[in-house]
């Protein structure tokens, strides 16, 4: 039971930037760690439906409130999945031989790639909000999003092949991937069921999760965090396209 309380706040500490208040490090908890990875996407996606709503409340003008929701999510995480995002971006699109882009992953400086990729998904996000209408029958998916990209990334770590440099290249506990499964699946099925078509957003960003992170390993030779940073981006990303203007 220890072990269980020392993972969901090594997953708070580690995936959020609110302040955690007890910070304990277990590598025997490591694995479970990512089962609480849902966890922390429902407090982001709860953060993230408030602002919805609060914005829709208080009448912000389009801009604003397309700039306030694009951000939320990734100052919520501290950039942590920004930061995978880029050094991904950097080394899959230098388009050089895999020893040489896992070396570009690895690199601590940032290359063109990584500012152009961030400035066009930053533009994208922003645009598609302000194309955004409040409707509170999309706060529930909207809120399930960051659930369901998140439950994908605990299983796409746990069950894929990783990268020989990545701290999961032990053995792993893959059968910590039924709950993580059964946390998809409930993302995914509830709003599908209880909402309209804007309900299937969540399962749009877990396709979107799957695209990218299989495209990213096969790039980069296996799976590690950074991978999982950009699927969980860019998985987002569909989600929210989905969300506004699927109707």
């Amino acid at each position: 039971m220890k072990a269980w309380l020392h993972a969901f706040f090594m997953a708070w500490g580690m995936f959020l930037a609110v302040p955690c208040p007890y910070k304990k490090w277990d590598e025997k908890a490591l694995d479970k760690m990512l089962v609480f990875l849902p966890v922390m996407g429902l407090i982001v996606g709860g953060v993230w439906a408030l602002a919805a709503y609060l914005t829709s409340l208080l009448v912000f003008p389009a801009a604003v409130t397309a700039a306030l929701l694009a951000a939320v999510p990734w100052l919520l995480t501290g950039f942590i999945h920004l930061d995978g995002f880029m050094d991904v971006c950097d080394a899959a699109l230098s388009r050089r031989d895999l020893e040489t882009r896992q070396k570009i992953l690895k690199d601590p400086h940032t290359g063109s790639f990584a500012v152009i990729s961030l400035g066009l998904l930053m533009l994208a996000s922003f645009a598609v909000l302000m194309s955004w209408e409040y409707s509170a029958e999309k706060l529930i998916p909207l809120a399930l999003i960051p659930v369901s990209t998140r439950a994908c990334a605990g299983v796409a770590v746990l069950g894929l092949k990783p990268m020989s440099t990545s701290q999961y290249s032990r053995k792993r506990d893959k059968r910590l991937i039924i709950p993580l499964c059964v946390m998809l699946a409930a993302a995914i099925a509830l709003p599908v069921v209880f909402m309209r078509l804007s309900g299937i957003a969540p399962a749009a960003a877990a396709i979107g999760y799957w695209l990218f992170c299989l495209y990213g390993k096969r790039q980069l030779g296996g799976m590690n965090g950074d991978i999982s940073g950009v699927a969980l981006t860019l998985g987002e990303c569909v989600g929210i396209i989905v969300l506004v203007f699927v109707r």
